[in-house]
């Protein structure tokens, strides 16, 4: 039996969900229009297709990845992490290539600018969006 809570909680994670799909798609359109060597040709649509195998990649090798390149990522003050998504972006484009889209990255730095990019225009629009907010309370006993 369920009850209406547990029916709120469903659809609020099915909105964060599709929400954070669609910022992926944004910001992998961001990364297409302003970044040189990253291509794109093909109906708007299957931006969202590049979105979910990006989130994909990113679900199933990032914390491997992170887990093994974790003194590098600690020696380089985080920024080995960047190279880390940089990887992850490139598979995604060698993904969408074997799935009949075209979307291609020229080069390692292509890609490293690309997921610069990504990230930022991510983090403005979850925090935009209040996906990604920072709440900070202050007490008085």
């Amino acid at each position: 039996m369920s009850t209406q809570k547990d029916s709120g909680s469903f659809f609020q994670q099915l909105r964060s969900v599709i929400l954070k799909w669609l910022i992926t798609s944004l910001a992998i359109f961001a990364a297409i229009y302003l970044v040189p060597g990253i291509h794109f040709t093909g109906p708007g649509w299957q931006l969202g297709i590049i979105a979910a195998i990006f989130s994909m990649v990113n679900l199933l090798l990032r914390p491997i990845l992170m887990l093994i390149t974790c003194p590098m990522i600690i020696l380089t003050l985080g920024l080995f992490s960047v190279a880390i998504n940089a990887l992850m972006l490139m598979l995604t484009a060698n993904v969408a290539i074997y799935l009949g889209i075209e979307y291609s990255i020229d080069s390692f730095t292509t890609a490293f600018i690309g997921a610069l990019v990504i990230s930022l225009t991510s983090l403005i629009l979850n925090m935009l969006a209040g996906e990604g907010s920072v709440r900070v309370e202050v007490r008085r006993d």
